[in-house]
């Protein structure tokens, strides 16, 4: 048996750390693990982290009150424990570091297959769609929402149990070396990459930059694991062909194992293709609308195959698909308006597969776009955002309304291109947006919403729906 919660001692996490016992016993247990004070129950150990915004060590006496046994805390700092209170304190040189050391032991305490997956768009669907074929092998374990960096995935890690047979686990950046790390922590038995496009240019300077990060997961990688890339992206190919890893291919070129086949877009009803691999064929019905998800969809019947799932499992898993909240996901408004929202997050890349995949309604609805500020661009922050206001003007849009810092170049970038100076507008804020779209839209009309993370459109969207059904 693995090592689980309520077994672990304070001396089993000195065999995986850089760190001493600076109070309490070795022999105390802990059965749960939490970083965040509020959520510390009885016997837990509390892991004090550092940020930006915080202190975990300003929060340790409110956890040992609460019942912590025990502390992981940064060496040289004044322990003051509350009066009457024990508890196996580790003092380590970083405990960031340290978080990551004990998620790897542990992950390696367990025998579940791990799979990594990070791109520059379509990594948290990828992940979403894998873990539901997966799923249909044996109790799988994902990462929840975007628990994707160098807390989120440890945290993750450490829910594994002896009932997983599967560990998905999606790998952000925004800096190089944190996907090289990630990797190290996980050490997974598959890596696959979903694409290489200008997202987080702002900590990696250039496309080439982008690549160069994202193969770190080949790099990383022990010399068991196989390595599975997106075979029509030349910029991911480039960067990894300096490695010797054992490598396979997705994608609708000739030359890819899985190959996606007769795409057929299906509008409000998703979308239909066909799966070449290993020399047999077989249809794949996506429920979510949006042509971008084929390619997710793709790369998760890939790994998935790798893995030894068959056809039917494939199918299965992806026909029971569902949208999710602020990627693509398609809301009835009352008045007979469809309100796509894709507002969880932006990048050039992901902008582009969005706006593609609505212009088959295009063609038969009028559109109306609101988009946000897209964020960590770094020097090519004022291209892509000429390029987004093109791109508006490229689908026909009936509207256009843009919010942020880089409104004005959004809309000189539509404008550039010929699209109406009375139909392209600047929001100050999210109610204006909110207001200017809904004096616009009409029953029948299609309301397409997307921005990084911090423009906050997902604001609008909530003012935009009252009591709406999401698909």
């Amino acid at each position: 048996m693995s090592k689980s919660w309520g077994e672990i001692t304070a001396a089993d996490l000195l065999t995986c750390l850089d760190g001493e016992l600076v109070r309490g016993s070795g022999s105390r247990r802990f059965r749960g693990f939490s970083s965040d004070s509020r959520n510390i129950r009885e016997d837990f150990l509390f892991w004090a982290l550092e940020g930006e915004k915080y202190d975990g060590h300003d929060f340790l006496p409110e956890a040992i009150l609460k019942g912590a046994a025990g502390a992981v805390i940064r060496k040289g700092f004044e322990l003051v424990l509350p009066t009457g209170r024990d508890a196996a304190v580790i003092a380590v040189p970083d405990t960031l570091r340290a978080l990551g050391d004990l998620s790897s032991w542990w992950r390696h305490e367990h025998e579940a297959v791990v799979v990594a997956i990070t791109g520059s768009a379509g990594k948290t669907t990828t992940k979403e769609m894998a873990a539901a074929i997966l799923s249909r092998r044996g109790e799988t374990l994902k990462n929840p929402g975007n628990f994707n960096n160098l807390i989120g995935l440890p945290v993750t890690l450490l829910c594994l149990e002896d009932k997983h047979r599967y560990a998905v686990l999606e790998m952000g950046m925004n800096r190089p070396g944190e996907i090289g790390r990630l990797t190290e922590i996980a050490d997974p038995d598959l890596g696959l990459i979903t694409n290489v496009g200008r997202a987080h240019l702002e900590g990696v300077g250039t496309l080439e930059g982008v690549a160069k990060a994202k193969v770190e997961l080949i790099e990383n990688m022990s010399d068991h694991a196989t390595a599975l890339l997106n075979g029509d992206d030349p910029v991911l190919m480039q960067a990894a062909s300096s490695f010797s890893k054992k490598m396979h291919f997705f994608g609708v070129g000739r030359k890819n194992e899985v190959r996606a086949e007769n795409i057929r877009d299906l509008g409000l009803q998703g979308s239909s293709f066909d799966i070449r691999h290993g020399g047999g064929i077989f249809t794949v019905n996506l429920k979510v609308p949006g042509l971008q998800h084929v390619q997710n969809a793709l790369a998760a019947a890939a790994a998935s195959l790798q893995l030894g799932a068959s056809p039917e499992e494939v199918v299965e898993g992806l026909s029971a698909f569902k949208s999710l909240k602020g990627r693509l996901a398609i809301i009835n408004l009352p008045n007979g308006v469809i309100l796509v929202d894709d507002t969880y997050n932006c990048n050039p890349l992901s902008l582009k597969s969005a706006l593609d995949s609505l212009r088959a309604w295009a063609r038969k609805r009028k559109v109306i776009v609101g988009l946000g500020e897209m964020l960590e661009l770094g020097d090519e922050t004022l291209r892509a955002h000429l390029e987004a206001g093109a791109m508006v003007a490229g689908l026909g849009a009936g509207l256009f309304v843009a919010l942020g810092e880089h409104a004005d170049v959004m809309i000189q970038g539509a404008l550039d291109k010929g699209f109406p100076e009375n139909m392209a507008v600047k929001a100050g804020d999210h109610e204006e947006m909110e207001q200017r779209i809904r004096a616009e839209m009409r029953e029948g009309d299609v309301v397409f919403l997307k921005g990084s993370r911090g423009a906050g459109l997902d604001k609008v969207v909530e003012r935009l729906t009252a009591g709406a059904n999401a698909l």
